[in-house]
């Protein structure tokens, strides 16, 4: 949650190309951020992966006119249509692309090499058909803003009364770096064409994913006992919930405006 997801990027960057707000170059790029290289593979008429630039034209010829962004937990489909090999797929990668206006749905397999601190990422994303049918649980952004307001109480409260803060060093770390990024960042959360209100939306499911992020995977903190960590998970897992519905109203903020015009 801490990170960007990469659907969020090629959704938001892939819409910014199709509102004529960036070229496809320039889109590209940004989706691939500090990967290596990103490819597309299954596109109809080709016969192996294609690079980003043209797989976003092809994308587009064939009826494109938006993208969205799933991000399915076990048990939470968010985001998702079907059919049901689409979905497995994309709850493995705990993440998907999903089109409008053509069915075709996006699944990215990633590849890692190289040591530490010098990590060698290449994308692979699978065109899949998908359903053509509403995506499932995704709120408004006025919804998902009231939600994340009453999540960031609660995730405070929670993480406050479990001593998150005697986590140590390493969570500390994680905050100092997160808000250096926020800081290089601000304004960019999003491409351009997207409301201030995805924008805000994404900032503070951002911030709140950050908590839950250095409750999970940064010790224990003053939650020691085995019943004591059972709490923490059973009180964080629905703040996550409603930090993921977060970031998947401000990612297809652009599609909902877009099909609220027509």
């Amino acid at each position: 949650m801490l990170s960007e997801p990469r659907s969020g990027r090629l959704a938001a960057w892939g819409n910014a190309l199709l509102a004529g707000f960036v070229s496809p170059d320039d889109a590209a790029l940004a989706i691939v951020g500090d990967d290596a290289v990103h490819r597309v593979e299954g596109l109809p008429g080709e016969t192996g992966p294609v690079g980003l630039t043209l797989a976003l034209g092809r994308l587009r010829a064939l009826g494109v006119t938006g993208y969205r962004v799933a991000l399915p937990a076990p048990g939470h489909p968010l985001g998702l249509s079907g059919p049901p090999d689409f979905n497995a797929r994309a709850l493995d990668a705990e993440e998907a692309v999903v089109a409008s206006g053509a069915a075709y749905g996006l699944v990215p397999e990633v590849y890692e090499a190289g040591p530490a601190g010098d990590v060698h990422v290449e994308v692979v994303w699978h065109c899949l058909p998908v359903r053509e049918a509403p995506p499932a649980d995704v709120p408004s952004l006025g919804e998902a803003e009231r939600e994340l307001a009453e999540a960031l109480r609660d995730a405070t409260e929670v993480l406050s009364r479990l001593d998150v803060a005697a986590s140590g060093p390493v969570a500390e770390a994680a905050i100092d770096a997160y808000r250096a990024r926020a800081s290089r960042g601000a304004g960019e959360t999003l491409a351009p064409g997207y409301p201030p209100r995805a924008v805000r939306v994404l900032e503070l499911a951002q911030r709140i994913g950050l908590l839950i992020s250095v409750a999970y995977e940064n010790g224990h903190g003053g939650a020691v006992s085995a019943s004591e960590m059972a709490a923490r998970g059973e009180a964080l897992r629905p703040v996550e919930r409603v930090a993921r519905r977060a970031q998947v109203a401000a990612y297809n903020a652009y599609v909902e405006e877009r099909e609220r015009e027509r």
